[in-house]
């Protein structure tokens, strides 16, 4: 099995995100390293491609100490899913899944490769009630293309598959073709972690390491699914927002106002943060505000969950917007018909158009939902709106083909849409995007909550897939000083950005 995996350099303090102690995590990787399961030089690839990198877990049956390891590591960065049972995608992942369900007390279920003319013709095997939720394990993953030739049969069974846990995630956007299809992809590490582990450990030297970055920088892999169900990868030609294009650069191609603004606040602020005020008072909503004012380049509301909300609490944030000079964006995710969203936005009781620099829907209802906002903005030119053309939740039921008639639908609209909520960048623009791309679910470190939401860190979500804007609720919020933790939010969004505007074309 050969692994090329995605841009994405883990800093020592999130390199236990998938369950494991930094130090268990470290030797881990050196013992990977030692048994050869790890390997650097040159290797061909079945598609003829030379690599520099070549990860092959099979030899870890033959070290049955290493197994064990990686199976409680494997336990532990599932803690938070709930399953019924186990199955791993054959073949290399099937001791894994073994000793999982062994350590777990979970039923293991296995899926055939290739179904049998004979005998009692199985696509899985093992004992099992339609209804069931099954976990699924592998080895690593690139494309995500195996995991999902074991999610179709066992949902064809009636069982639910929410979850996927791999040890190494290779990051050539497996992790995006899992999660944008309603699954969430759990890692105990990613290759670029690999590296930077044996880089600091000497194993590495450091062109080495360039060399296999740079290789997984030019080797992302994206995931179809044709009208007859059937998957297939292929090598994405999708941008990695080039160097050249700063927000500055995009600022001077954006045709609607709001997006405009934005650009040019997070260039003069060097912030690409959105602070989501999910708080429920006013007096939480402006204090909050005003001691994350100067690190944001927005602030995400939800005005409908403020129990005391009055035309002073939209008044006070205004001053605040204007002092600390950020954008206000209430998260209403409007979806009904035109005529209805005209009142929702402009009349009622929050009178959203008179106070939010922008809003986002669902492009559900279709091009009238973008008409009737508009019609509630009138008064108020400068406004724009997002459209939700991915989520960030397990389970959601966005398609690739839903995603894509978004992205159509804010290029017939480019006077009022300037953006999109999205898990990764949906266009390929040939010269300065005018889209401005931002994404829900940033935490310091991945993982998920016991409600579905998943959280990516800032260097995945503006390096890795190429988005703008990180948007963070309760990891600032919730802080014991949101002041602080927004800074180093900040921080770590501008590094990312920076790093993405340095990175190799």
């Amino acid at each position: 099995v050969l692994c090329e995996t995605e841009h994405r350099l883990c800093t020592p303090a999130n390199m236990a995100a998938g369950g494991m102690a930094k130090d268990k995590l470290e030797s881990l990787v050196l013992q990977l390293f030692e048994v050869g399961a790890v390997k650097f030089g040159e290797f061909k690839l079945k598609s003829g491609i030379i690599s520099p990198v070549y990860v092959d877990l099979r030899v870890l049956v033959s070290v049955p100490p290493l197994l064990d390891l990686v199976a409680e590591a494997l336990v532990a960065a599932t803690s938070s899913c709930t399953y019924d049972l186990v199955c791993g995608v054959p073949l290399t992942a099937l001791p894994f899944a073994t000793l999982m369900s062994a350590k777990t007390g979970k039923p293991m279920l296995m899926r055939r490769k290739e179904v049998k003319a004979y005998g009692t013709k199985k696509a899985i095997e093992g004992v099992y009630t339609a209804g069931q939720t099954c976990l699924i394990v592998e080895d690593l993953v690139t494309s995500g293309l195996s995991v999902f030739e074991t999610v179709a049969p066992l949902e064809t069974e009636g069982l639910t598959v929410n979850d996927v846990v791999v040890l190494l995630d290779r990051g050539q956007g497996g992790r995006t073709n899992v999660e944008t299809r309603g699954k969430a992809l759990y890692s105990v590490t990613t290759l670029p972690e690999v590296l930077q582990i044996l880089h600091t450990a000497g194993k590495v030297d450091d062109a080495t390491r360039e060399r296999v970055l740079q290789f997984i920088e030019a080797n992302q892999v994206v995931v179809k699914q044709d009208d007859g169900g059937v998957y297939s990868a292929a090598k994405s030609d999708a941008p990695k927002a080039p160097a050249e294009h700063s927000f500055a650069e995009r600022a001077k191609v954006s045709t609607n106002p709001a997006g405009r603004a934005l650009f040019e606040i997070m260039e003069a602020k060097q912030s690409n943060l959105c602070v989501a005020a999910d708080v429920t008072t006013s007096a939480e909503l402006l204090a909050l505000a005003g001691a994350v004012g100067k690190y944001i380049c927005c602030l995400k509301t939800h005005c409908d969950v403020v129990s005391d909300w009055t035309a002073e609490t939209a008044a006070g944030l205004r001053s605040l917007a204007q002092e600390h000079n950020f954008c206000i964006f209430e998260d209403r995710k409007f979806a009904d018909i035109g005529n209805t969203v005209v009142h929702q936005c402009r009349d009622g009781y929050h009178q959203i158009a008179g106070w939010a620099d922008f809003v986002n829907a669902h492009p559900l209802p279709g091009a009238g939902i973008v008409d009737g906002l508009k019609t509630a903005f009138e008064k108020a030119p400068k406004a724009g709106l997002l459209l939700l053309g991915q989520m960030s939740t397990k389970g959601n039921l966005i398609t690739d083909a839903y995603t894509a008639a978004t992205v159509d639908m804010a290029e017939a609209n480019p006077d009022f849409v300037f953006g999109f909520i999205s898990q990764k960048r949906l266009r390929s623009a040939s010269g300065p995007d005018p889209f401005i791309y931002m994404t829900p679910g940033v935490k310091m470190e991945q993982g998920g909550d016991a409600m579905g939401q998943q959280y990516r860190t800032p260097e995945s979500v503006v390096v890795g897939d190429g988005c703008d804007v990180i948007i963070v609720g309760r990891g600032v919020y919730a802080a014991a000083d949101p002041a602080t933790a927004a800074q180093e939010y900040a921080t770590a969004g501008w590094s990312a950005y920076n790093k993405r505007m340095n990175s190799p074309k």
